[in-house]
């Protein structure tokens, strides 16, 4: 049987009937194919075992992985408080599910687990979501082997509560590690890319505090952005800034002089920014700013790189990756992040996705990094149909 797959997604007042319409929806758009894998998106507002329940009363033992977001994602575009459920099926594949619990309490021991389970078959490809909020998602990277072929991203949710979840076979919650791994008759390629832009403002990192930097050139952080953009420091710390901060992310230089994306979660109340990956103190910084149309190209570049990594192999399924700063730059054209995927793969791929807090992509030889203000584009492809 060759590789399929189908995507389902619904709205009801409780996660359970979400989920059991979703997977209904997916499955008789699936047909005869017995899934191996399902892949869950989920509106925060549902309780996330409401939502395991309700997809596996129809899909029975088909392992499933997913996470929490604002919004999910389809070839129709997007859907607010729903369920999106994607599902893979073929006869001469497999995936396994694992829920690795505690990664927020004892990362350490947890992030060693992944390792160890990683490493046995490096070159699988293995999808991963841990929590947006409370994660060092970018040491989590680091301690994987290098080669290892990972993708997948951080969990979003409330950004006024912090909270998010993850969902990993009949498990599900806020603090662990969610990882599936494909073997098999199945191909996947894997493409990333942001629209943001240096725009010329250059800040020094002068103090920094794990995820919080206080202060940028002596200044704290959110007196940096006033002075930029003109609304009074004090406005910073409160809503709406606190949040749309995240639209203007650090681009933080490399020795090699290229930029790494850093991204506010929030502004705190002293001015300081929460991010959800460390900022070292002397770094320089670069204020980057993103338009409806550079975001286009990068969508249109991160889809056309994921099938070209294909190899010929026919696209079955998409599973779109991006950055919560993607929902809030296109808020006044919703789904057009969405469609600029949809006219690189063809309206014949199906298109499952959220938005997340960051983003895990393979680093080549290197180990897999961590992105913020991405999107990624994993498409699954059959290889005996090349």
């Amino acid at each position: 049987m060759s590789l399929n797959a189908a995507v389902g997604q619904a709205r009801a007042l409780d996660g359970r009937e979400a989920g059991l319409q979703a997977a209904h929806q997916a499955l008789n758009l699936l047909g005869s194919g017995a899934p191996i894998l399902g892949v869950v998106i989920s509106s925060y507002q549902y309780d996330p075992q409401q939502v395991v329940n309700g997809v596996a009363s129809l899909t029975g033992n088909t392992p499933l992985i997913g996470f929490s977001t604002p919004a999910g994602m389809t070839s129709e575009g997007l859907h607010s408080h729903a369920v999106v459920v994607a599902l893979l099926a073929a006869s001469d594949a497999r995936a396994e599910v694992q829920w690795l619990a505690g990664y927020t309490q004892g990362s350490r021991e947890v992030s060693q687990q992944l390792s160890d389970l990683v490493a046995k078959k490096i070159k699988q490809p293995t999808l991963l979501f841990a929590d947006g909020f409370n994660a060092d998602a970018e040491q989590l990277c680091a301690n994987l082997p290098p080669g290892a072929i990972v993708a997948g991203g951080l969990s979003s949710g409330d950004l006024h509560a912090g909270n998010a979840y993850q969902i990993g076979g009949s498990q599900s919650g806020a603090g662990g590690l969610a990882v599936a791994r494909l073997e098999g008759q199945v191909r996947v390629g894997i493409g990333f890319a942001h629209g943001w832009q240096p725009v010329g403002a250059h800040f020094r990192v002068t103090r920094s505090r794990g995820f919080w930097v206080r202060t940028l050139d002596g200044r704290p952080a959110s007196e940096a952005y006033a002075h930029l953009f003109g609304y009074p420091t004090r406005e910073w710390a409160f809503p709406p800034l606190n949040f749309l901060a995240r639209l203007y992310p650090l681009g933080i230089e490399q020795p090699d002089k290229s930029l790494v994306l850093r991204t506010p979660l929030r502004v705190e109340a002293d001015g300081s920014f929460r991010m959800n990956a460390t900022v070292g103190d002397g770094a320089d910084a670069y204020l980057m700013v993103g338009s409806l149309s550079t975001c286009r190209e990068a969508a249109q570049a991160a889809a056309g790189d994921a099938l070209a990594a294909l190899q010929g192999a026919r696209p079955v399924l998409a599973l779109v990756i991006s950055d919560l700063a993607w929902q809030m730059l296109y808020e006044a054209q919703p789904g057009a992040d969405v469609a600029a995927v949809q006219e690189t793969l063809g309206i014949d791929v199906p298109v499952a996705g959220g938005y997340t807090l960051g983003q895990i992509v393979p680093g080549g030889e290197a180990t897999p990094r961590f992105l913020n203000q991405h999107m990624v584009v994993i498409v699954f492809g059959d290889p005996r149909e090349s």
